[in-house]
């Protein structure tokens, strides 16, 4: 210390931030198109589809993703696919964080792949399609589904229309 310089006493200050809770939301899906040209064998058509999901809640809790639809069949329901046609397999969907969202994955439960899309002439209750687990589904992603439909070998040729339905909610 030099002689006679006086030091000044040190000081400490809080800081402080509020991060006050966001909402929990999902942007509606585009059309899913299946095509396939009828063989004369059982076959099935594969498309994707993908649901972009904002969990800005900061609870960590998680949330599930319901879905339910009304059965494929042709105008005025004169043919219809089977109620069970549409599937994701296993492992399921996969789930990408969106750009600029530093998210914290999703990760659903065990047991939900195969998944059968519930169908029928009216659409009944929807069931768990996808869920992130507690600690999982955090900030903005896109979850992507791959889904396959059954077509039977004695299906009518025709344009077959379905439609879905999706909820989302928290889920401890």
């Amino acid at each position: 210390m030099i002689a006679g310089a006086i030091s000044a006493p040190a000081w400490s200050s809080t800081g402080t931030a509020t991060l006050t809770a966001g909402s929990l939301s999902f942007t509606a899906p585009g059309t899913v198109a299946f095509s396939a040209t009828l063989t004369g064998l059982d076959q099935t058509a594969t498309a994707t589809q993908a649901i972009d999901i904002a969990d800005a809640t900061g609870s960590g809790v998680g949330w599930k993703l319901q879905a339910t639809s009304t059965a494929f069949c042709t105008s005025g329901n004169a043919h219809c696919l089977a109620n069970a046609a549409t599937t994701v397999q296993a492992p399921g969907p996969t789930a990408a964080c969106d750009a600029l969202s530093t998210c914290t994955i999703a990760t659903h439960g065990a047991g939900l792949y195969p998944y059968t899309l519930p169908a029928a002439t009216s659409a009944p209750a929807a069931t768990t399609f996808f869920n992130a687990t507690a600690g999982t589904g955090l900030g903005k992603q896109t979850v992507t589904a791959t889904f396959t439909v059954a077509i039977p070998a004695n299906t009518y040729a025709g344009t077959y229309n379905s439609t879905w339905t999706y909820s989302l909610a928290s889920a401890p």
